[in-house]
């Protein structure tokens, strides 16, 4: 079995300086692969680029593939992809998988955009002070998760308040205020990030509930999650796909 003329052309355009070492070693994986990844998604799910590629980085970091992700994070360049738009998937990555995993993808970023002639450090895309991170980041949450949220950072149990405190403060306060990216496209980001890593269902439920909130549909979400299935293989993809059905089952 051949790889077809799409993959091989959409392959060309990722990487067009570069071929695989699988070719001579594994013949029979790399032509399924690249049919499978770069023909058959590609030609089923109907993402535009930017799209795509920040859902293929941001899935690869929650899924810890930071090998494919230096080569990803190139291709998506040539395809419109921003350095600024990467560096936020990156930093973002921060709040929901750790710095501990978070830690290689940052170094990796920064060694590939060396390797691009990219000056760093970019612009500034930050907009918060340590003022009025809290104030800012819980706007953030009623933006995107509704007006429930506000007053949320000092609800609740005394003994876990500052875990709310910080989410306010640091996960939203600190990220989802920063420049480059709307609340839109980084909710898209996290439900990647959480499909990715697994073990995170009520969370990617709820963050599924946000992403509906701000337009990001049934229809999109799914588009998504079936981008992202060949670098997080089927059960975590066929888990966010029953997330996903079960948060929009009561809307149809």
């Amino acid at each position: 079995m051949a790889a077809s003329e799409k993959a091989k052309a959409y392959n060309k355009k990722m990487f067009p300086y570069r071929e695989t070492l699988f070719k001579q070693t594994d013949p029979e994986f790399i032509e399924r692969f690249d049919n499978f990844a770069f023909d058959d998604v590609i030609s089923t799910v109907d993402l535009d680029d930017i799209s795509r590629f920040h859902a293929i980085i941001a899935s690869l970091i929650g899924v810890g593939g930071v090998d494919e992700y230096r080569m990803m994070i190139a291709a998506a360049m040539r395809f419109g992809v921003t350095p600024a738009e990467i560096k936020e998937i990156a930093y973002q990555s921060v709040a929901y998988i750790g710095i501990g995993r978070a830690y290689p993808f940052l170094h990796a970023t920064n060694e590939v955009f060396v390797e691009n002639g990219i000056e760093m450090p970019l612009a500034s895309a930050q907009t918060t002070t340590d003022e009025n991170r809290r104030e800012k980041g819980e706007q953030a949450q009623i933006e995107i998760f509704g007006e429930q949220m506000r007053g949320y950072a000092e609800s609740g149990d005394k003994d876990t308040v500052h875990i709310r405190r910080w989410l306010a403060e640091n996960c939203f306060g600190d990220y989802y205020t920063r420049k480059v990216l709307d609340y839109k496209k980084r909710e898209m980001i996290t439900f990647c990030f959480l499909a990715a890593q697994g073990g995170c269902e009520p969370q990617l439920i709820s963050h599924i509930k946000a992403n509906l909130r701000l337009g990001n549909d049934r229809e999109y979400l799914i588009k998504i999650a079936s981008q992202i299935l060949p670098y997080i293989g089927y059960p975590r993809a066929l888990n966010a796909l029953a997330c996903i059905e079960e948060t929009t089952v009561k809307q149809r």
